[in-house]
Protein backbone atom coordinates (compact mmCIF):
# COMPACT_ATOMS: atom_id res chain seq x y z
CA UNK A 1 0.00 0.00 0.00
CA UNK A 2 1.25 3.31 -0.79
CA UNK A 3 2.09 5.77 1.35
CA UNK A 4 -0.63 8.81 1.31
CA UNK A 5 0.16 11.68 -0.28
CA UNK A 6 0.10 14.93 1.17
CA UNK A 7 -2.97 17.23 0.41
CA UNK A 8 -2.70 19.72 -1.78
CA UNK A 9 -4.36 21.58 0.17
CA UNK A 10 -2.73 22.10 3.69
CA UNK A 11 -5.63 24.06 5.10
CA UNK A 12 -8.39 21.59 4.25
CA UNK A 13 -7.65 20.06 7.70
CA UNK A 14 -8.91 22.91 9.79
CA UNK A 15 -12.16 23.03 8.21
CA UNK A 16 -11.34 24.62 4.70
CA UNK A 17 -10.42 27.82 6.22
CA UNK A 18 -7.55 29.25 4.58
CA UNK A 19 -4.94 30.99 6.57
CA UNK A 20 -5.44 35.17 7.04
CA UNK A 21 -1.90 35.60 7.99
CA UNK A 22 -0.93 36.93 4.60
CA UNK A 23 -3.86 39.27 4.19
CA UNK A 24 -3.01 40.31 7.62
CA UNK A 25 0.85 41.10 6.97
CA UNK A 26 -0.19 43.31 3.73
CA UNK A 27 -3.12 45.04 5.66
CA UNK A 28 -0.24 45.74 8.41
CA UNK A 29 2.13 47.03 6.01
CA UNK A 30 -0.44 49.24 4.06
CA UNK A 31 -1.47 51.10 7.56
CA UNK A 32 2.00 51.77 8.57
CA UNK A 33 2.45 52.82 5.26
CA UNK A 34 -0.77 55.08 5.34
CA UNK A 35 0.04 55.86 8.65
CA UNK A 36 4.13 55.54 10.06
CA UNK A 37 4.67 55.33 13.72
CA UNK A 38 7.26 57.57 15.32
CA UNK A 39 10.11 58.21 14.15
CA UNK A 40 11.90 59.77 16.96
CA UNK A 41 11.35 60.17 20.92
CA UNK A 42 9.90 63.62 20.08
CA UNK A 43 6.89 62.37 17.89
CA UNK A 44 6.64 59.61 20.39
CA UNK A 45 5.83 62.02 23.12
CA UNK A 46 3.50 63.80 20.48
CA UNK A 47 2.12 60.64 19.87
CA UNK A 48 1.66 59.87 23.62
CA UNK A 49 -0.24 63.74 24.14
CA UNK A 50 -2.20 62.71 21.11
CA UNK A 51 -3.50 59.28 23.01
CA UNK A 52 -4.10 61.53 26.31
CA UNK A 53 -6.31 63.73 23.95
CA UNK A 54 -8.38 60.88 23.32
CA UNK A 55 -8.66 59.31 26.61
CA UNK A 56 -6.30 56.07 25.50
CA UNK A 57 -4.52 57.03 28.60
CA UNK A 58 -4.84 58.90 31.91
CA UNK A 59 -2.54 62.23 32.31
CA UNK A 60 -0.50 60.65 35.12
CA UNK A 61 0.22 57.71 32.53
CA UNK A 62 1.21 60.25 30.08
CA UNK A 63 3.79 62.13 32.56
CA UNK A 64 5.38 58.52 33.42
CA UNK A 65 6.00 57.51 29.82
CA UNK A 66 7.75 60.96 28.59
CA UNK A 67 9.38 60.96 31.72
CA UNK A 68 10.83 57.27 30.99
CA UNK A 69 11.67 58.42 27.36
CA UNK A 70 13.67 61.65 28.64
CA UNK A 71 15.14 60.13 31.18
CA UNK A 72 16.92 57.72 28.45
CA UNK A 73 18.59 60.66 26.86
CA UNK A 74 19.92 61.64 30.35
CA UNK A 75 22.96 61.53 32.70
CA UNK A 76 24.52 61.71 36.09
CA UNK A 77 26.04 65.04 35.43
CA UNK A 78 22.50 66.61 33.68
CA UNK A 79 20.75 65.90 37.07
CA UNK A 80 23.35 66.36 40.37
CA UNK A 81 23.33 68.62 42.62
CA UNK A 82 26.86 70.66 42.18
CA UNK A 83 29.43 70.37 44.70
CA UNK A 84 29.77 74.19 45.32
CA UNK A 85 26.24 73.55 46.61
CA UNK A 86 26.02 70.08 48.39
CA UNK A 87 25.30 70.11 52.28
CA UNK A 88 28.60 67.76 53.31
CA UNK A 89 30.03 66.85 56.60
CA UNK A 90 32.95 67.34 58.44
CA UNK A 91 34.62 64.50 60.13
CA UNK A 92 36.77 65.95 62.21
CA UNK A 93 33.00 67.89 63.59
CA UNK A 94 32.01 67.60 67.24
CA UNK A 95 28.64 65.35 67.99
CA UNK A 96 26.30 68.83 68.45
CA UNK A 97 27.37 70.45 64.85
CA UNK A 98 26.66 67.40 63.33
CA UNK A 99 23.49 67.33 64.76
CA UNK A 100 22.37 71.15 63.74
CA UNK A 101 23.39 70.56 60.13
CA UNK A 102 21.90 67.42 59.78
CA UNK A 103 18.16 69.41 61.79
CA UNK A 104 19.48 72.35 59.24
CA UNK A 105 19.35 70.82 55.81
CA UNK A 106 16.71 67.81 56.82
CA UNK A 107 18.76 64.81 54.71
CA UNK A 108 18.74 61.76 55.39
CA UNK A 109 22.21 60.68 54.45
CA UNK A 110 25.15 63.08 53.79
CA UNK A 111 28.72 62.86 52.31
CA UNK A 112 31.80 62.97 54.82
CA UNK A 113 35.11 65.06 53.95
CA UNK A 114 38.09 65.14 55.55
CA UNK A 115 40.54 67.76 55.22
CA UNK A 116 39.65 69.46 51.95
CA UNK A 117 35.38 69.04 50.50
CA UNK A 118 37.19 67.27 47.71
CA UNK A 119 37.85 64.11 49.90
CA UNK A 120 34.68 62.25 50.52
CA UNK A 121 35.44 59.41 52.88
CA UNK A 122 32.13 57.87 53.38
CA UNK A 123 28.50 58.55 53.40
CA UNK A 124 26.61 58.80 57.22
CA UNK A 125 23.40 58.34 57.73
CA UNK A 126 21.31 60.99 59.82
CA UNK A 127 19.96 57.95 62.01
CA UNK A 128 23.38 56.72 62.78
CA UNK A 129 23.52 59.74 65.20
CA UNK A 130 21.73 58.67 67.60
CA UNK A 131 24.47 55.85 68.32
CA UNK A 132 26.77 58.48 68.75
CA UNK A 133 24.35 60.27 71.33
CA UNK A 134 24.11 56.67 73.36
CA UNK A 135 27.86 55.62 72.93
CA UNK A 136 29.81 59.15 72.48
CA UNK A 137 32.62 56.90 72.56
CA UNK A 138 32.20 55.45 69.16
CA UNK A 139 34.19 56.62 66.48
CA UNK A 140 32.95 58.48 63.81
CA UNK A 141 34.69 56.95 61.07
CA UNK A 142 32.95 53.60 62.42
CA UNK A 143 29.94 54.87 61.44
CA UNK A 144 30.15 55.50 57.86
CA UNK A 145 29.21 53.73 54.75
CA UNK A 146 31.26 53.02 51.81
CA UNK A 147 30.52 56.41 48.75
CA UNK A 148 29.77 55.17 45.87
CA UNK A 149 31.45 57.26 42.88
CA UNK A 150 30.18 57.08 39.36
CA UNK A 151 30.84 59.33 36.07
CA UNK A 152 29.38 62.37 34.82
CA UNK A 153 28.53 60.27 31.15
CA UNK A 154 26.76 57.43 33.28
CA UNK A 155 22.95 57.50 31.69
CA UNK A 156 20.39 57.36 34.24
CA UNK A 157 18.68 54.56 33.46
CA UNK A 158 22.13 52.42 34.02
CA UNK A 159 22.24 54.27 37.63
CA UNK A 160 18.99 53.64 38.31
CA UNK A 161 19.65 49.64 37.71
CA UNK A 162 22.70 49.89 39.66
CA UNK A 163 20.83 51.69 42.65
CA UNK A 164 18.12 48.81 42.85
CA UNK A 165 20.95 46.22 42.80
CA UNK A 166 23.20 48.04 45.06
CA UNK A 167 20.51 48.74 47.67
CA UNK A 168 22.29 52.04 47.47
CA UNK A 169 20.46 55.63 48.03
CA UNK A 170 23.20 58.35 47.15
CA UNK A 171 26.05 58.32 44.58
CA UNK A 172 28.91 60.68 44.45
CA UNK A 173 29.66 62.20 40.58
CA UNK A 174 32.95 62.94 39.73
CA UNK A 175 34.43 64.29 36.45
CA UNK A 176 36.82 63.10 33.57
CA UNK A 177 40.18 64.17 35.95
CA UNK A 178 38.58 62.29 38.80
CA UNK A 179 37.49 65.52 40.96
CA UNK A 180 33.87 65.81 42.89
CA UNK A 181 31.44 67.00 40.36
CA UNK A 182 28.59 66.76 42.50
CA UNK A 183 26.03 64.06 43.95
CA UNK A 184 23.27 62.48 43.20
CA UNK A 185 20.30 60.56 44.92
CA UNK A 186 18.06 57.49 43.68
CA UNK A 187 14.86 60.34 44.62
CA UNK A 188 16.67 62.69 42.13
CA UNK A 189 16.37 59.66 39.66
CA UNK A 190 13.07 58.80 40.24
CA UNK A 191 11.67 62.50 40.04
CA UNK A 192 12.60 62.28 36.49
CA UNK A 193 9.98 59.72 35.40
CA UNK A 194 7.11 60.31 38.21
CA UNK A 195 7.79 64.08 38.78
CA UNK A 196 7.93 65.31 42.23
CA UNK A 197 8.06 63.14 45.29
CA UNK A 198 6.53 64.85 48.04
CA UNK A 199 7.81 63.89 51.77
CA UNK A 200 6.00 64.02 54.79
CA UNK A 201 6.79 67.54 55.28
CA UNK A 202 5.03 68.39 52.53
CA UNK A 203 1.21 69.34 53.72
CA UNK A 204 -0.50 71.32 51.10
CA UNK A 205 -3.33 71.65 53.34
CA UNK A 206 -0.98 73.48 55.23
CA UNK A 207 -0.34 77.86 55.17
CA UNK A 208 1.41 77.51 52.08
CA UNK A 209 3.68 74.95 53.30
CA UNK A 210 5.87 77.29 55.44
CA UNK A 211 7.56 75.49 58.15
CA UNK A 212 9.88 77.07 61.08
CA UNK A 213 13.07 75.10 61.48
CA UNK A 214 15.40 74.41 64.08
CA UNK A 215 17.82 78.12 63.51
CA UNK A 216 14.47 79.63 63.81
CA UNK A 217 14.34 80.53 59.91
CA UNK A 218 11.78 79.59 57.86
CA UNK A 219 11.03 76.68 54.84
CA UNK A 220 9.47 78.59 52.07
CA UNK A 221 8.25 76.34 49.08
CA UNK A 222 9.10 78.36 45.48
CA UNK A 223 5.49 77.49 44.50
CA UNK A 224 4.15 79.39 47.90
CA UNK A 225 1.55 82.15 46.52
CA UNK A 226 3.03 86.25 47.23
CA UNK A 227 -0.10 86.33 49.34
CA UNK A 228 0.74 84.01 51.42
CA UNK A 229 4.45 84.95 52.02
CA UNK A 230 3.39 88.62 52.41
CA UNK A 231 0.99 87.21 55.47
CA UNK A 232 3.60 85.08 56.67
CA UNK A 233 6.08 88.12 57.57
CA UNK A 234 4.06 90.90 57.41
CA UNK A 235 5.06 92.21 53.91
CA UNK A 236 3.77 93.84 51.13
CA UNK A 237 5.17 92.58 48.13
CA UNK A 238 3.96 92.76 44.44
CA UNK A 239 0.95 90.46 43.69
CA UNK A 240 -0.25 92.18 40.61
CA UNK A 241 3.59 90.31 38.18
CA UNK A 242 3.76 87.33 39.51
CA UNK A 243 1.56 84.40 41.56
CA UNK A 244 4.74 82.43 43.34
CA UNK A 245 7.26 83.59 45.63
CA UNK A 246 9.84 81.78 43.10
CA UNK A 247 8.69 83.82 40.25
CA UNK A 248 9.24 87.08 42.48
CA UNK A 249 12.96 85.80 43.37
CA UNK A 250 13.71 84.98 39.90
CA UNK A 251 12.75 88.17 38.47
CA UNK A 252 14.39 90.22 41.08
CA UNK A 253 17.64 87.98 40.97
CA UNK A 254 18.04 88.04 36.95
CA UNK A 255 17.73 84.05 36.57
CA UNK A 256 16.75 81.36 38.37
CA UNK A 257 18.81 80.77 41.56
CA UNK A 258 20.47 77.99 41.95
CA UNK A 259 20.89 75.73 45.13
CA UNK A 260 23.18 77.71 47.57
CA UNK A 261 22.52 81.03 46.07
CA UNK A 262 21.22 83.72 48.00
CA UNK A 263 18.89 86.56 47.05
CA UNK A 264 17.97 89.64 49.47
CA UNK A 265 14.43 91.18 49.42
CA UNK A 266 12.17 92.96 51.19
CA UNK A 267 14.86 92.78 54.42
CA UNK A 268 14.60 89.10 53.74
CA UNK A 269 17.51 86.98 52.71
CA UNK A 270 15.96 83.82 50.67
CA UNK A 271 18.48 80.84 50.25
CA UNK A 272 18.11 78.10 48.04
CA UNK A 273 17.49 74.88 49.17
CA UNK A 274 16.05 72.71 46.99
CA UNK A 275 15.56 73.21 42.82
CA UNK A 276 13.70 70.24 40.59
CA UNK A 277 13.11 70.96 36.84
CA UNK A 278 14.28 74.30 36.31
CA UNK A 279 12.42 75.97 39.41
CA UNK A 280 13.00 76.07 43.10
CA UNK A 281 11.58 74.00 45.43
CA UNK A 282 12.38 75.32 48.72
CA UNK A 283 13.87 78.56 50.40
CA UNK A 284 14.78 78.92 53.37
CA UNK A 285 14.46 82.37 54.59
CA UNK A 286 16.20 84.97 57.27
CA UNK A 287 15.66 88.16 58.30
CA UNK A 288 18.45 90.10 57.52
CA UNK A 289 20.65 90.91 60.41
CA UNK A 290 19.88 94.54 61.91
CA UNK A 291 16.21 94.60 60.80
CA UNK A 292 13.62 94.01 62.72
CA UNK A 293 10.75 92.15 61.93
CA UNK A 294 8.48 95.37 61.68
CA UNK A 295 11.07 96.77 59.30
CA UNK A 296 10.16 94.59 56.49
CA UNK A 297 7.17 96.47 55.49
CA UNK A 298 8.90 99.83 54.95
CA UNK A 299 11.71 97.87 52.64
CA UNK A 300 9.58 95.69 50.49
Amino acid sequence: MSEPQPSRFPHAKSGGHRSTAEPRGLLNRMLEFLHPGPDSTSELIETLAEAEARELIAPESRQMLEGVLRMAELSAGDVMVAAPRMDLLDIESGYEELLAAVIDTGHSRFPVYEGQRDNIIGILLAKDLLKLQRAPELNLRTLLRPAVFVPESKGLNELLRDFRSNRNHLAMVVDEFGNTAGLLTIEDVLEEIVGEIEDEFDDKDGDGGIYTLADGSQRVPGDAPIAIVNQAFSLQLPEDEFDTIGGLVAHEHGHVPRRGELVEIAGLRFTVMLTRGGAVRWFKVNRMAGLPAAAADDAA
